[in-house]
């Protein structure tokens, strides 16, 4: 089914089966905040809800899967300060989401090496996901994540089961991202332009979009541009 966005002034932008997995990787917090004058967190704070109007626009014009970066396995070596904001606004998240995702039908899942996390809060992650199973648009936020740990953990679980003929489908089975499709579009924000260990297994085909625009000020509008750039672009899947 194609869905169209009423937007004043302008064309319509068309979101339909080609484009159901977006991805971001945001980018550009601290420095958004430092421009300011302010402290970095300052800066993930107020990406923080950034995130949250991003995916309310990315579900509200049909997109059904939704990957962001929040926090990397390399993102542990930032200044402390910087950390225990990022963890202190995930606790928030955590302890205001269940309500909110349920009413915006969202299906939020946390993707990553969870095992350092405590057990209280590994719960509370395992049980939102439960409990927003049934909803149509499924949110991961990748938190102690990366791409390379992800492809260990698969072929450490497939050693475990006894594996030994491991195809491709066993491989995606077992990673963290299993049960969604690779992300179609990968968004990076705030200038730069490489990937950064995310989803290097589910990328393989995905077109990437970069742009300048620092996550903090990123906005529907950019979210816009990102799909029309996705849809000007020809896939061939190495055919042609």
């Amino acid at each position: 089914m194609v869905l169209e966005k009423e937007k004043k002034g302008e064309d319509a932008v068309l979101v339909d089966e080609r484009l159901r997995h977006i991805a971001f990787i945001m980018d550009g917090n601290g420095r958004w905040a430092q421009k300011r004058g302010m402290p970095r967190s300052y800066g993930h704070a107020v990406g923080a809800e950034t995130f949250r109007r991003i995916a309310e626009y990315c579900r509200k014009i049909g997109i059904r899967y939704m990957t962001v970066y929040a926090f990397s396995t390399e993102n542990w070596n930032r200044p402390p300060d910087e950390v225990q904001t990022i963890m202190n606004i995930l606790a928030d998240y955590i302890h205001n989401c269940a309500e909110k995702a349920e009413d915006e039908n969202i299906h939020v899942r946390f993707i990553g090496n969870l095992s350092v996390f405590s057990q209280d809060l590994r719960e509370k992650m395992e049980k939102i996901d439960r409990e927003t199973a049934h909803n149509p648009f499924c949110l991961n936020i990748a938190m102690n994540y990366g791409g390379r740990e992800e492809l260990m953990h698969a072929c450490q679980a497939l050693v475990r089961d006894g594996k030994i003929d491991i195809t491709e489908a066993d491989i995606a089975a077992n990673l963290y991202t299993a049960n969604c499709p690779d992300p179609d579009l990968i968004v990076r924000t705030g200038g730069d332009t490489r990937i950064s260990n995310f989803l290097l297994w589910q990328s393989a085909y995905a077109e990437y979009y970069f742009t300048d625009v620092l996550w903090p000020d990123f906005s529907p509008e950019d979210v816009d541009a990102a799909v029309a750039a996705f849809y000007s672009r020809h896939r061939r899947f190495g055919g042609v």
